[in-house]
């Protein structure tokens, strides 16, 4: 193991005897032992909530007796190592100067200023792997003449040490990120994307998704392994399976979303006939298998468009009119300048994407009349629309427009918690309903047929995305009546369908506040276990002589007593916090402010009202139920990855991707435009 630079600049700083620790605010507090607490401050705040500031960047953190200090040691590792990369710039730049200045005054100065090889290499290997170049880039003559002119110190690696430099990277960027998650309290969820080579090659993407120690969303790529085809289900789940056990996950699983895989079916079969037994799953399964709601979107719409296709087919045959010839699209100008129509681009769609056919819709809707003046103009213009087949064209896009809308606002989110789309999702649903009875006999037929295909979905995500609504202070239990009642028409249906939620949560909640009292048990009864005197034991390795350890506080001995007085003293229990939490008045929310509301701060926040409730909101909260899928020739490897081997692949598309939370605590997101885009696209330089 490698040594701790945090911990050891910290036993460092301790013979100071300053403690930088503020305990004004309780003269009879504990001391703080930590070595960590040399680099922060401790201050309590006026709503009685104590922050940890750092002594170096100011930055604050919370410091409740529940938060220990992991997230103190990561922040200061980060700051640190800042610190000192900033500390040795400026020795850099000042013995530049004093090199110039003594060069300028006749005196004798500094030849070369302070570098270092090693460091520098290690720099490269950085930014090959951020930005994906290749790694040849070391032998491009205009590369090699910058780096020589900028250092003729450095030694450019060859092809062979480069790669093998940001292997190196790779490698050690998997092992904190393994470490990582070994320390994590909560479950994670995760995506399973299929990629394809330009040489064929198939690649399973396992992405992992969580919520942090300090309430922050997290995703990362844990493996971009190599499959063969034809793709097997059974396969593909035993390389799930493997790669679970190597990252020590599979006992933290949650949900999982098998979207852009053709043999999802088999795969979640496979992957629960392995887990269920082991009784690692929440509700025994219930809520593994999730789907995201873009992508039931997507598909419903798509194959509800092929009932359109005659009606987009004349619109599209109308475009490309346009379109065929320079004399053609200005007599159209003219024509639409002359009706006042906007002066907008015609657009002509892709047929295998209903996004762009809405766009290519919603442009010639408004040039209706543009279309119909040009019809007398041109005598080669024949198959232009009737006004029916006009009034149907903006019905079909007025429909489509909620639905990109939807999209859109999925795809542009910050922080895609699982609270944010059940109510969006449910006015899809209402709307469905309400254009089955659309006047326009295309409208209704496509409005049946996607309302069939939600359904299905629906079946299976409901219950996740409910939860998590309930988890949402904003609205709890009341967006579930308010839209079951509407959705549902018969009264009794509709209560039997909100029970049914309310019974899942409770459940769900009852499973969660269980494993909160046995882990309590587990730490109040901890320096008794095997030991009915009350000491704690431990043996040496030298000789096999054991020694007896009288540590044992006052304060160990009254562990457990206040559950101890909560079980016996009372003939009236408790309310849990999830009835405090239901009960309560819902957290206002402002008008038109919806999506600024921070859920994961609110529950940061309010974790110690609810223990157990906040367990929940870490697990549920993560799940991507939001995922926007991203088509066949977005998930298709670049030229310069794709003859590469798998295991380089891997290495260069993990390292990349995990080096986005370094680029934004170092502040430098702006600089960054060429890493892996959060939606999985691939490399910006490398696809030019």
């Amino acid at each position: 193991m490698f040594d701790d630079p945090v911990m050891s600049e910290s036993t460092e700083m301790e013979g100071s005897g300053n403690t930088n620790v503020t305990e004004s605010h309780n003269p009879r507090s504990r001391k703080l032992r930590s070595l960590v607490w040399n680099d922060f401050t401790k201050e309590q705040k006026a709503d009685g909530s104590f922050v940890a500031i750092c002594n170096h960047c100011k930055k604050q953190l919370t410091a409740s007796s529940r938060s220990g200090t992991t997230h103190l040691k990561n922040h200061l590792g980060i700051c640190m190592s800042s610190k000192r990369l900033k500390r040795k710039k400026l020795v850099v730049r000042r013995l530049v100067l004093k090199s110039t200045d003594a060069k300028n005054d006749g005196a004798p100065g500094l030849e070369h200023p302070q570098f270092d090889q090693e460091l520098s290499r290690q720099d490269l290997a950085r930014m090959i792997v951020l930005h994906g170049y290749p790694f040849s880039v070391v032998h491009h003559v205009g590369f090699r003449t910058f780096v020589r002119n900028l250092q003729p110190q450095f030694k450019l690696p060859s092809y062979d040490v480069v790669k093998a430099d940001c292997m190196k990277f790779y490698e050690n960027a998997r092992l904190r990120l393994h470490e990582v998650l070994d320390k994590l309290h909560c479950r994670v969820s995760l995506t399973v994307d299929i990629w394809r080579s330009g040489d064929g090659l198939e690649y399973v993407c396992l992405m992992c998704h969580y919520v942090d120690d300090e309430w922050k969303l997290k995703k990362k790529i844990l493996n971009f392994v190599p499959i063969e085809a034809p793709l097997a289900g059974e396969e593909i789940s035993k390389s799930i399976a493997e790669k679970l056990r190597e990252w020590n996950i599979d006992k933290k699983l949650g949900s999982m979303v098998l979207d852009n895989c053709s043999t999802s079916d088999i795969v979640t079969r496979e992957l629960l006939k392995s887990l269920r037994p082991k009784g690692f799953l929440l509700s025994n399964g219930d809520l593994f298998c999730v789907h995201s709601c873009a992508h039931v979107l997507n598909l419903m719409v798509q194959e509800s468009m092929e009932l359109a296709c005659e009606l987009t087919n004349r619109v599209r045959n109308s475009v490309q009119h346009v379109k065929s010839s320079q004399e053609r699209s200005i007599r159209f100008q003219k024509a639409a300048k002359q009706v006042g129509a906007p002066e907008k681009p015609l657009v002509l769609d892709a047929p295998t994407s209903w996004v762009s056919t809405y766009l290519m819709l919603e442009t010639a809707c408004q040039y209706q009349d543009a279309f119909s003046c040009l019809a007398e103009w041109d005598a080669d213009f024949t198959d232009f629309l009737s006004s029916k087949a006009w009034s149907d064209a903006k019905a079909v896009t007025e429909c489509l427009e909620v639905l990109y809308h939807v999209i859109e606002k999925f795809s542009a989110t910050r922080v895609p918690t699982a609270n944010l789309y059940f109510n969006d999702i449910c006015g899809i649903h209402l709307l469905m309903k309400r254009w089955c009875m659309s006047p326009h006999p295309i409208v209704a037929s496509m409005a049946a047929q996607m309302l069939e295909k939600f359904e299905q979905y629906w079946d299976l995500t409901r219950i996740v995305m409910a939860i998590a609504s309930i988890l949402d202070p904003r609205y709890k239990m009341k967006s579930i009546e308010y839209y079951f009642k509407l959705i549902y028409g018969d009264p009794y249906e509709a209560k039997a369908r909100i029970d049914n939620i309310r019974n899942s949560f409770i459940n769900l909640y009852n499973e969660y506040a269980l494993q909160s009292a046995n882990s309590s048990k587990n730490q109040a009864l901890l320096c008794y276990v095997g030991n009915t005197s009350g000491y704690t034991s431990s043996e040496s390795g030298t000789g096999g002589e054991s020694k007896t350890s009288y540590r044992v506080t006052l304060s160990d001995t009254r562990r457990g007593l206040d559950q101890y007085l909560q079980e016996t003293s009372s003939s009236q229990p408790s309310k849990s916090d999830m009835d405090m939490y239901l009960e309560e008045a819902v957290h206002p929310s402002k008008e038109g402010l919806d999506d600024n509301f921070n859920i994961l701060a609110w529950w940061k926040f309010n974790a110690a009202k609810y223990p157990v409730l906040s367990m929940m909101a870490h697990d549920i909260l993560a799940i991507p139920v939001s995922i926007v899928p991203l088509d066949s020739e977005a998930r298709t490897l670049n030229q310069y990855l794709s003859p590469m081997d798998p295991i380089i692949v891997q290495g260069i598309i993990c390292a990349q991707d995990w080096l986005k939370d370094e680029i934004e605590a170092a502040g430098l997101e702006g600089d960054d435009e060429c890493m892996m885009p959060p939606n999985g696209d691939e490399f910006s330089p490398l696809s030019k």
